[in-house]
Formats: structure tokens, sequence, C-alpha cells
């Protein structure tokens, strides 16, 4: 007698968006893009096609959504009393932290800039620029140096991450390896990165970022206090 095709169990319970984008996020989490496919996503929700297209267009829909999420709690994320500076940082701090949790975020952000997730980051950056009295006239140029900044390093240190998971080395090796490599280089014509590879292994990627973000803001506050409204003078 010819047995019945094992099928999975349906879903009993009704599904939310907020179900579908956060099983998105976990697949996005362990598996990188690849591994988010409405298929796998049917199967790990245990529901059909027409359940997911109810809450979502397609799976780029989805992507957006999902980093739309990740990015608006790191935004949201900010102590409500703290001085401009200090919210600015800790912003910098949150979306540089929220990129190296989900690393697939960045890649995102710069491929749909018009989804509401960069328009967030420009808006919480701009808040605060305003709170330190940044003149009108410069706050283009000071919010889109300071979010350019954040996603750039974040995304590259994401990429990173990666491709030392991928080399199968661990962080120390990696770095000791470099700084080697950098050993081999002529000193009279790299004199700096010489000096670099003695602090190379204890190199701190987020102490890093955040003395970045230190130095625009010294800039930015420089200018302010000198009353110009140009930022390029």
């Amino acid at each position: 007698m010819a047995t019945k095709a094992h099928r999975a169990p349906r879903r009993t319970q009704a599904l939310s968006r907020d179900v579908i984008v956060q099983t998105a996020t976990e697949m996005l989490d362990a598996g990188g893009e690849d591994a988010l496919t409405l298929k796998a996503l049917t199967v790990r929700l245990a529901t059909g096609y027409g359940a997911i297209y109810h809450h979502v267009a397609n799976r780029n829909d989805l992507l957006a959504a999902a980093t739309d999420d990740v990015i608006a709690r790191a935004v949201a994320d900010l102590a409500p009393d703290a001085e401009p500076a200090q919210s600015l940082r800790a912003l910098a701090l949150g979306l540089y932290d929220a990129i190296d949790a989900h690393p697939w975020v960045g890649a995102q952000l710069t491929r749909e800039p018009w989804r509401p997730a960069l328009a967030d980051i420009y808006e919480a950056v701009s808040r605060q620029l305003l709170a330190l009295q940044v003149p009108e006239r410069a706050m283009p140029d000071c919010g889109f140096t300071l979010v350019t900044y954040i996603l750039g390093v974040a995304e590259q240190n994401a990429a990173n991450a990666r491709a030392l998971a991928n080399s199968k080395m661990d962080r120390s090796e990696f770095l000791a390896d470099v700084a080697a490599q950098w050993a081999r280089l002529d000193p009279t014509r790299y004199p700096s990165v010489h000096k670099a590879r003695t602090q190379l292994r204890e190199h701190d990627d987020r102490a890093q970022f955040l003395t970045g973000i230190d130095l625009i803001l010294a800039g930015i506050e420089t200018m302010t206090r000198a009353g110009t409204d140009n930022p390029a003078r």
C-alpha cells in the first residue's frame, strides 16, 4: 500500500509581520543573505507563501523590512537626558554594534538608501547636531560626514569579520600575520606602517571607531565656536 508523503505540520497560530521580520532576521544572522529565501521561510514558519505575501511584497521587501527594524531599535535606544555630544557618541556606537551583530545590514543600507532605515539614522544624527547648535547651512555636510563615517567603518569591519570567519583563523592569528607582512615592507618607504605594526596585535576596532567619532565631533565643535557656517573653510 502506498504511503502518503510526509508533510511539515501547518502553523496553527496567526502570522504577523513582526514574527516574519524577526524570523527573517534570525535566518540572516545565522547564514547571511543567501540563507533568506521565501521557501526556507515558509518551512521555518510552517506556513504557505500566501501568508508571507500578505505581509511583505517579496524577498527584497522582507530584507529591507528586517534592516529597518534593526536600525529603528538601534536609533531608539538613547538616553533622553544625555548631552548632545554624548548622545551622538552613543548613537554612533549603537549603530556600529548593530551592524557588527547583523553584518548584512550595512550592505542593505547602501543598496536601498531611500528606505526608512537610512532616513532614521540621518534624522537621529541631525537632531543631536541641532542641539549642539551647529549652523543651519553646515548641517547637511556635518550630518552626512558623520553618517558616512559611521556606516562606512561599521560595514568595513563587518566585512573584515566575514573574511576572518572564512579564513578559519582567529583574530590574534590574523593580526599577527598582518604584522608579519608589514614587517617585510621597506621601513624607509613605510616608516609609519612599521610603527603601527607594533600595536596591531592589541588593535581594538571599536575603540578606534570611537576615536574617529571624537575627532569629527571635535572638528564640529571648533567650527561651531568659530561661528562659521561653512565647514569647508
